[in-house]
């Protein structure tokens, strides 16, 4: 999870600012395909998810790193017109997940590096796609851990929609934007703020008095 220094949970790095190698990483991930074979599990949940929204035949919203999925049920009451898959490594997290009367999402143990490129194979377009504080990998030898360090980052564009990602490292959000600019996409950030948080990490962050930086883009694959 998130790496916090003490109990005010401000993210600590070694990094000042953005990371020096931030636009040589990301131009090779952009230049070469991304070709590491897939998980069977994840290929497995994706095949069965697969028929499932077919037959629903509405948008498509993910709702990457959806942890326990508190957002995802939250965004499936904002979004009755969509169907939302709540997207998280943790079969441990999401088992967290409470009974729900909504019937528009789903919750998918899945590898997100596998998931987003089979997405990307089967010709889907996102009408949305969150990813609300991820983990930020803050440890300046961590970049190509972070989504827009990562040999996927291409995957996240292809798949289109209107992104949305919040974060409490302002750098994070920061980085992102720098390597959307790469890809020849556009951004914006703005302060996010809200009487109602939608994850654990918002209201334990809003809690100790953090702001959240928010981007926003409406990909062009």
């Amino acid at each position: 999870m998130n790496e916090l220094a003490g109990n005010s949970r401000v993210i600590s790095s070694n990094q000042d600012g953005l990371h020096k190698q931030l636009d040589e990483v990301v131009l090779k991930h952009l230049k070469h395909p991304f070709r590491k074979p897939y998980q069977q599990h994840t290929l497995d949940a994706f095949k069965a998810c697969e028929k499932w929204v077919e037959q629903q035949d509405k948008p498509i919203i993910f709702d990457s790193c959806c942890g326990v999925g508190e957002s995802t049920y939250h965004l499936a009451k904002k979004h009755p017109e969509a169907i939302v898959l709540g997207l998280d490594k943790s079969a441990d997290r999401l088992a967290k997940h409470p009974q729900s009367v909504a019937d528009n999402y789903r919750l998918l143990q899945v590898n997100l590096n596998d998931f987003w490129r089979l997405a990307v194979d089967a010709n889907w377009t996102l009408a949305h796609h969150y990813l609300l504080y991820p983990n930020p990998w803050p440890k300046a030898a961590h970049l190509q851990r972070r989504w827009h360090g990562s040999a996927v980052f291409p995957a996240i564009i292809q798949l289109g929609g209107e992104l949305e990602l919040r974060s409490n490292w302002f750098t994070y959000i920061h980085e992102f934007a720098r390597a959307l600019a790469l890809a020849g996409q556009t951004c914006e950030l703005t302060e996010f703020q809200s009487a109602t948080a939608i994850t654990p990490f918002e209201r334990k962050y809003w809690a100790s008095g953090q702001s959240s930086l928010r981007l926003t883009s409406s990909l062009r694959p």
